[in-house]
């Protein structure tokens, strides 16, 4: 029989995007079998990021500043904006080392499921910086039905501010999520990017 103080961890880390409840077991597992070393390291980490870290004012990013180290940056194109529904997806773009322009992360994409609506994303900030002489707007959005419906959206909430409105190519798969692709997808959907 397991503690309730364990299993309240297992159900809590079976609920975190992409772990379920094996993975769970198998974790916490591991950091419990390694209370001293592991687990301890785990909970220093986890209280410097609660404690340290911040969205970014100015695009959304998680960092340990107000600005970013992305929006701060003197050598970043900052007439390209990188359009993406989450923080994960701007990671994924930023790992692979391909695109130096800006980003604006939305805070997520519409989905009326999940209840997500318009007023839940951060597109009166994005038009702000659109208007403020961008030139070409990225819509990396992911390739299932919210995160098209959203570009869509987003694409006809800021087709008015004179900025060319580009999307990446479908190397990108139907239903498939930014932050699980390959480098080389991505590479390949950023080159191959179209006009909406």
């Amino acid at each position: 029989m397991i503690s309730s103080d364990i299993d309240k961890l297992i159900n809590y880390f079976s609920r975190i995007p992409g772990m379920g409840y094996r993975s769970a077991v198998r974790f916490v597992v591991y950091l419990l079998r390694k209370k001293h070393t592991a687990m301890k390291y785990v909970i220093d980490a986890l209280t410097r990021a609660y404690n340290n870290t911040t969205a970014c004012e100015i695009c959304g990013n998680i960092d340990t500043t107000r600005v970013c180290s992305i929006c701060s940056s003197q050598k970043r194109d900052s007439s390209v904006l990188c359009v993406v529904s989450d923080v994960a997806d701007l990671w994924a773009i930023e790992r692979i080392g391909f695109y130096n322009g800006m980003y604006h992360a939305l805070g997520g994409k519409l989905s009326a499921v999940n209840g997500v609506l318009p007023r839940d994303l951060s597109i009166d900030k994005l038009r702000e910086r659109v208007s403020s002489g961008i030139t070409e707007v990225i819509m990396a959005m992911s390739a299932d039905i919210d995160g098209q419906a959203t570009a869509l959206f987003v694409n006809d909430k800021i087709k008015d501010l004179n900025a060319k409105v580009t999307t990446l190519s479908h190397g990108v798969p139907i239903g498939g999520e930014l932050e699980y692709l390959d480098d080389g997808t991505i590479i390949a959907a950023f080159r191959q990017r179209h006009d909406i």
